[in-house]
């Protein structure tokens, strides 16, 4: 170990002798010059409060914290950038509810109505349980409302959702049909 008096001068040698090769290697890690600037001074910071028992091994004692220190980082940046990228679609989704266009409000009464219409042509069977699923019912509530076993609600489930989107399809392309014709009378076709 160093004396106190002597660990001032040993650190600034060790500083400029092996900052410039820490500092590469967390650019290298981090694809970032200034956090790799910033944790290299966190590495020679903890070398200063706490140096290795040998100084001979300095070279590999900072590679293992600088290792370390890159990687906690880069952790604690991939979350913080998961967390942002969340919240940013949590307000986007906010202000997209909160002030939609003229064309996200026709398309989604378009929608309504075309669900409503599937849905009238489905069994009341088949109807009540979506419905029941969507309103947040158990499997067990909606078995006793549609007066079945309760074992079997999730293959009713499964049928009634199939018949849905094939019944969703059918519908859409009618639609869409319809309004091709539309547009066609209304150029003059």
């Amino acid at each position: 170990m160093v004396e106190g008096s002597q660990m001032p001068e040993l650190f600034q040698r060790l500083f400029r002798e092996h900052y410039p090769g820490v500092a590469r290697k967390l650019y290298a890690l981090t694809g970032d010059y200034a956090a790799a600037e910033d944790l290299a001074q966190e590495v020679f910071l903890r070398l200063y409060r706490s140096p290795p028992e040998r100084l001979d091994a300095v070279g590999a004692w900072l590679h293992r914290v600088l290792t370390r220190i890159g990687y906690d980082y880069l952790r604690q940046r991939q979350s913080g950038q998961a967390l942002w990228e969340k919240e940013a679609a949590r307000v986007a989704a906010w202000a997209e509810d909160a002030a939609p266009s003229g064309e996200t409000e026709v398309i989604r009464a378009w929608e309504k109505e075309v669900v409503r219409k599937v849905l009238r042509k489905l069994s009341d069977r088949d109807r009540t349980a979506l419905l029941l699923r969507e309103e947040g019912y158990s499997y067990e509530e909606i078995a006793l409302r549609l007066e079945v076993n309760p074992k079997i609600v999730g293959t009713l489930l499964a049928r009634a959702e199939e018949r849905l989107k094939k019944k969703y399809g059918q519908e859409e392309e009618r639609s869409d049909g319809e309004k091709n014709d539309a547009d066609r009378r209304g150029a003059g076709f």
